[in-house]
């Protein structure tokens, strides 16, 4: 592969990563897919899936969004039956917000797929491969981390 600049560079990944997202998002989950729960919708059911539950303002501040903002997302998850809203009984400003048991089959539906997923891609793929992706994914999620944290 020749040596391209920064800018040739950025096009080239701006020119792949929507179709990876695309094809992705076309294979997982059927409600993703499908328009039944959106991708913000995911993530937050993806994150109570690994914390049981999570305050309001926890989940604005992991999506980056204003908690009126969070709000509309839970209402729709609530509706929908995937989480509840659990009231602090001293407090009740404190709101968490609880995956339910249909939220949890969901998010481990779509976290099956996901990796089934990733396995018939990179399965494709050599080991050598596979380990030099990782590495620059992991130095990506690095850097995006450490720029989100001087932001705040």
């Amino acid at each position: 592969m020749p040596h391209s600049t920064i800018t040739e560079f950025a096009d080239k990944v701006n020119e792949v990563i929507p179709v990876m997202m695309k094809e992705m998002t076309r294979r997982q989950a059927s409600e993703l897919y499908k328009g039944k729960i959106t991708l913000p919708q995911m993530l937050i059911l993806d994150l109570l899936n690994k914390n049981g539950e999570c305050k309001m303002k926890d989940l604005a501040h992991f999506m980056s969004v204003t908690t009126a903002a969070m709000t509309g997302i839970v209402d729709r998850l609530v509706r929908s039956g995937y989480v509840e809203r659990v009231y602090e009984p001293n407090d009740r400003r404190i709101i968490k917000i609880r995956i339910k048991d249909k939220g949890l089959e969901l998010a481990k539906r779509v976290n099956h797929q996901r990796r089934k997923l990733i396995i018939d891609v990179f399965g494709q793929i050599s080991e050598a491969h596979r380990q030099d992706y990782l590495k620059v994914l992991l130095l990506i999620r690095g850097i995006m981390q450490q720029g989100e944290a001087e932001a705040q």
